[in-house]
């Protein structure tokens, strides 16, 4: 029989290339918030891939950008310390995007942090596009990162070649130990997914500016036991969750309640039905909006609010 493998696998990218979809489909379950915003991701998640002969930790990334925030500062080490301490780097190009500066500067960012750190290609989104396209930017992304480096199409949407990318990751992976006992497919606490499953549902079809100003800290959860004796249940019947979304201007905090408070009823009935999945219980959520002036800048702030 094979030996096991396991080993810690990083996707990196423009925005929007499909790297927190992908890690999501490959895992199985939803461990990662998804969004067309660049700096969606805020903390480093691990997702876990078990197999019989191997696991592997995928660890989704902020992406790496030019920072002009202490906020941004801070994701971008985050990210260098992931980069050196992974197995494999996944590259990915969306396959109906050109490759551009953006792709460039990302991997010479990679061979700068992690020289020693094996580099894979994975063209995403490849459901969106004909079969000569995918060829091409096979051809293009192979070409990019040079003959070391394979190079595999996937769609995450439809689960087109995400067991050949499984395989491809594992076969890159030394023979080791599992990290996480089977059947665990995050090791992030369930106070943070529900932030961020919140600050998902905030951030869906907002302007531009919002996203780098958003954050959002649990302040409460707790469990209301069932009144009802006779009921069978291992746990509460209903959690209550509390928690404050942050903005850091006045217009901003107008943009995420809406009008007579609409806009914030709707991100708590998304948000809800995430966090209901994520527990296995009713939820009920209780949110509120409040301005922490520039809280990006600030030091203080920043580490009130877990960064």
């Amino acid at each position: 029989m094979a030996e096991f493998r396991s080993g810690f696998v990083c996707f990196v990218g423009r925005p929007n290339t499909g790297k927190s979809t992908l890690t999501n489909a490959l895992v199985g379950e939803k461990i990662a918030i998804t969004s067309n915003r660049p700096q969606t991701t805020r903390h480093t998640i691990r997702g876990i891939v078990n197999r019989d002969d191997a696991q592997l930790i995928l660890v989704d990334t902020p992406g790496l950008h030019r920072p002009r925030t202490l906020l941004g500062q801070r994701l971008n080490d985050l990210v260098r310390d992931t980069y050196s301490e992974v197995d494999v780097i996944g590259v990915c190009v969306p396959a109906d995007e050109a490759i551009g500066p953006g792709d460039r500067w990302i991997l010479s960012q990679v061979r700068q942090m992690a020289p020693r750190t094996t580099v894979l290609g994975v063209v995403t989104k490849i459901d969106r596009v004909t079969p000569d396209k995918i060829a091409a930017q096979l051809i293009a992304l192979s070409e990019l990162l040079g003959p070391d480096s394979e190079v595999v199409p996937v769609s995450a949407r439809s689960g087109k070649q995400l067991d050949v990318l499984t395989d491809v990751l594992v076969s890159l992976m030394e023979p080791g130990p599992a990290f996480y006992p089977d059947g665990e497919l995050t090791d992030e606490p369930e106070e943070v997914l529900m932030a961020e499953f919140i600050r998902e549902a905030a951030l869906e079809g907002v302007r531009d500016e919002l996203p780098h100003s958003l954050a959002v800290v649990i302040e409460e959860i707790i469990p209301r036991d069932t009144d009802d004796a006779t009921a069978e249940s291992d746990g509460p019947t209903m959690v209550d969750v509390h928690a404050i979304l942050y903005a850091e201007r006045d217009s901003q905090k107008g943009i995420i309640i809406g009008h007579r408070g609409s806009r914030l009823k709707e991100v708590g009935t998304v948000a809800r039905a995430q966090i209901e999945k994520l527990l296995g219980t009713k939820v009920y959520l209780d949110l509120h909006v409040k301005v922490a002036k520039d809280w990006q800048r600030d030091p203080k702030q920043l580490g009130r609010m877990g960064f």
